[in-house]
């Protein structure tokens, strides 16, 4: 039974009742413009994304190396501003020796005071400029998690793709991976399917069975694997070979009540039976006898 997995008008049905179906073959059509549009909106978010991980990336490149270039300039003139300030103060206690000797005058030890306040100042400054320039590294950070979240979005948007693909696949109702035929039409054009609408019954003609039912009292007598023989109603005295494939763990048409010995043995198994030979013989509900050895029993071919 081919059935539609999604809500649909149909458009298009390629067989018919009787004919021949290849394996995998598309049988039917339903309208997916709505799956579509969803596919297009969903493809063209994913290409946003792209864009916009691509500029954050170069947006990343570009400050992170603004920035290596920054925090160097401002070690290479804070190293400069710590040597002046050391020869300041040097030279601070140099004069102060020769001003204590008398060799130089209060003058020159105020000027090199000055000089010195002076260096510390901007060495003080150099400290703080560089201490700016490395807290800017926290701009990267956040741009990196904003990085993280594209990438993160980019990949769910990929996965609701995919999503969106394999909805729109079931658009197309296939045929099993074998040649079939088909047995009924159950939907025509136009008309609106939803989840779980049959649309075509298919039968792969050498793919049939017979369904017999078992009474308990001869159910030892069954076994799987047993050679039984077939005749069909339709063609009395021709037997062919089959063979016992299925028996079921419980039984059928099982009464309300069971209390008595006799409500027991009015039970039976479901069986299937394997055609063997002449399979292009039995129509679907075809009626006939199954012989198990000198027994025999009614069944229908399926």
């Amino acid at each position: 039974m081919l059935r539609s997995e999604v809500t649909g008008r149909v458009l298009e049905i390629r067989y018919r009742e009787g004919d021949a179906v290849p394996a995998g073959a598309v049988v039917a059509r339903l309208d997916d413009a709505d799956a579509q549009a969803r596919l297009r909106s969903k493809r063209g978010e994913i290409d946003m994304l792209e864009a916009q991980i691509r500029e954050q990336e170069e947006r990343i490149q570009l400050v992170e190396s603004t920035w290596r270039r920054d925090v160097s300039a401002q070690a290479a003139e804070l190293s400069r501003a710590q040597s002046a300030a050391d020869l300041a103060e040097r030279t601070l206690t140099r004069e102060r020796q020769l001003r204590d000797r008398g060799v130089i005058s209060a003058q020159a030890l105020d000027d090199a005071r000055a000089r010195r306040d002076q260096a510390q100042s901007e060495l003080t400054r150099a400290r703080e400029v560089l201490a700016r320039a490395e807290a800017e590294e926290r701009t990267i950070t956040v741009a990196r998690t904003e990085l993280d979240t594209l990438r993160a979005r980019r990949e769910l948007a990929h996965a609701q793709l995919h999503e969106l693909e394999l909805e729109q696949s079931k658009f197309e109702i296939h045929a099993p991976a074998t040649d079939t035929v088909v047995q009924t039409q159950f939907i025509w054009p136009a008309e609106l399917a939803r989840p779980g609408t049959a649309i075509l019954s298919v039968l792969d003609p050498l793919d049939k069975y017979v369904e017999i039912y078992v009474p308990v009292p001869d159910l030892a007598r069954v076994r799987l694997g047993q050679r039984v023989e077939i005749e069909l109603d339709s063609r009395p005295g021709e037997r062919v070979s089959g063979e016992i494939a299925f028996i079921a763990d419980r039984a059928n048409f099982t009464p309300e009540k069971i209390e008595t010995r006799s409500d027991r043995l009015g039970q039976v198994y479901r069986a299937k039976v394997k055609i063997l030979e002449g399979v292009e013989r039995f129509q679907p509900g075809t009626e006939g006898n199954v012989y198990l050895a000198s027994e025999r029993g009614d069944g229908k071919a399926r």
